[in-house]
């Protein structure tokens, strides 16, 4: 007989975010991390979620990019042992991306810059 696999506790947080108001989705994310039922091993969010989406032209302020790095940084630090997906834009040199974030135990564990981007409609990713 085989034996079953071990369950993991999968929390999906659905926030109510603000397009650039990175201080308060940090809160709501920090917030939901500390409500998360006991038996969580992993919280997945929302595409974009420091910043909301879509964050159109403030992906061309540095002072912007500084203010989610430092968000990403202060959500790693309460990360413990509950794993966080996390979405966020990102730079890299004069690269801009939208990623998402595995973060452990006070660390980013990888970050994917997704692949697709639309440019259609309401997205203009490109």
């Amino acid at each position: 007989m085989q034996a079953m696999p071990p369950k993991i506790g999968v929390t999906i947080a659905q926030l109510n975010l603000t397009v650039g108001a990175i201080a308060d989705n940090t809160d709501q994310i920090i917030d939901a991390l500390r409500r998360a039922p006991a038996k969580t091993d992993i919280i997945l969010f929302p595409e974009l979620c420091v910043s909301a989406y879509p964050p159109e032209d403030l992906l061309f302020r540095p002072a912007f990019h500084e203010a989610v790095e430092d968000a990403i940084a202060r959500i790693a630090r309460l990360s413990g042992e509950v794993y966080l997906l996390i979405g966020h834009p990102r730079r890299q040199g004069e690269r801009l991306y939208n990623a998402a974030s595995l973060i452990h135990r006070q660390r980013i564990i990888h970050t994917y810059h997704k692949q697709n981007l639309p440019n259609y409609g309401v997205f203009d990713e490109k």
